[in-house]
């Protein structure tokens, strides 16, 4: 049974994120499923930080980046979600490819959800996870 409460298709994410830091980042969403977001980004000159890793920021903004989207459209019509907190550990390097995140709930509630991103390289090895919290707001 899906955990979406609102219209959601890869269309409608992508045509949201023009002229945004995900675009700009090459964030790619990639697959929605029953209970889960799964996205991707880029280890390019756009990503890397000096020393040709991924830059562990652009890890945390992918994992917020599906963790958002997740929490937005898993909360009833009229209501919105925005970040308490979000944490990451960063396990291993990526030098290039892709890094790709699933975004998956632990947690959805009435005021706050808790969701776990994972990311792996092209590999399919841990490269970061990440949890963040948002909060759930009624309509205004």
């Amino acid at each position: 049974m899906p955990i979406w409460k609102k219209p959601l298709t890869l269309e409608l994410l992508h045509s949201a994120h023009a002229n945004t830091a995900i675009a700009h980042l090459g964030i790619e969403i990639t697959e929605i499923g029953d209970d889960f977001l799964r996205g991707r980004v880029p280890v390019d000159e756009r990503t890397r930080q000096p020393y040709g890793l991924l830059h562990g920021g652009v890890s945390v903004v992918l994992a917020e980046t599906l963790g958002s989207m997740g929490a937005f459209y898993s909360c009833p019509a009229g209501q919105r979600a925005v970040g308490l907190d979000i944490n990451a550990n960063h396990l291993r390097a990526a030098t290039s490819g892709w890094v790709t995140g699933t975004a998956r709930p632990v947690h959805i509630g009435r005021t706050t959800q808790v969701w776990q991103i994972d990311m792996v390289n092209d590999e399919g090895q841990l490269t970061c996870v990440s949890r963040i919290t948002m909060a759930v707001l009624a309509p205004k």
